[in-house]
């Protein structure tokens, strides 16, 4: 789950949850840090299980007691919806511990590459190729989709659509069977921001922030958008809904962006 350079110099002094003070676990390494919080890669229990650590730092401009009642509220919220999503056989990591009192939240380690990653690698790798037309580049947009329309089908929106928060998960002798980079399975990462919601209104700005995320970050797939949209539709009933919303919140993007 890695997303970006490993500091195994930063700072760990933070209450560990009760889980990684057994003395099997491995020492917390951080992996990277955002405004909520920081993401470390440890063990859980035993060596041989490796996973992520999230942490969210105390906000020393909030009063410590609203502080210490927002992160109870939102690791519990972030557990719960990680919870169903697993129990509606959606593509994230497993919840391991909790301890909303100091801020952290254990969950399953997934090894592999972030989309962002895989996606901007794969169009270097290929300078010359037409993105639009190219079947690998094509297969991973459907796949997002599908990925994004089972979260939207069980009321879950992201909050935080990137390909940044998309891991691609390692597949066993992956070499062997000849799979390239931009194959993998789909799995969702990083539902701080998450909340449950059937209001389509919440589907479409989820859909924007990912269509945005992919205007920035992989400007020669950006014309694949539509077919992200596709995947979408085979696996969310009510895609249809979403993206005609979806092209009021555009609208409404573009007057802001024009206002400034």
């Amino acid at each position: 789950m890695a997303t970006g350079t490993p500091e195994p110099t930063a700072p760990t002094t933070f209450p560990l949850p009760k889980p990684l003070q057994y003395p099997a676990s491995t020492p917390p390494t951080l992996i990277t840090q955002g405004a909520e919080g920081r993401l470390y890669k440890t063990t859980y229990l035993v060596p041989s299980l490796p996973c992520a650590l999230k942490y969210r730092l105390p906000k020393p401009y909030r009063h410590p007691l609203l502080d210490q009642r927002l992160t109870r509220h939102r690791i519990i919220s972030e557990a719960r919806i990680l919870v169903k999503c697993r129990r509606e056989g959606i593509a994230v990591p497993a919840v391991y511990a909790i301890d909303e009192k100091s801020g952290c939240l254990s969950v399953e380690w997934i090894e592999g590459d972030p989309v962002r990653a895989a996606l901007n690698t794969y169009l270097l790798q290929n300078l010359e190729a037409d993105a639009s037309v190219d079947a690998h580049v094509k297969d991973l947009m459907r796949r997002v989709g599908r990925a994004v329309g089972r979260l939207h089908q069980i009321g879950v929106v992201h909050g935080d659509l990137t390909t940044s928060n998309m891991m691609l998960r390692e597949e066993k002798a992956a070499e062997a069977t000849g799979k390239g980079i931009l194959d993998g399975e789909i799995v969702l990462i990083d539902f701080g921001l998450a909340s449950q919601s059937f209001q389509d209104e919440d589907r479409a700005v989820d859909l924007y922030v990912l269509e945005r995320a992919f205007g920035s970050t992989h400007p020669r797939a950006e014309v694949l958008f539509d077919e992200l949209l596709e995947g979408y539709k085979e696996t969310f009933k009510q895609a249809n809904v979403s993206i005609k919303k979806l092209e009021e919140v555009r609208l409404r993007g573009r007057k802001r962006s024009m206002i400034g």
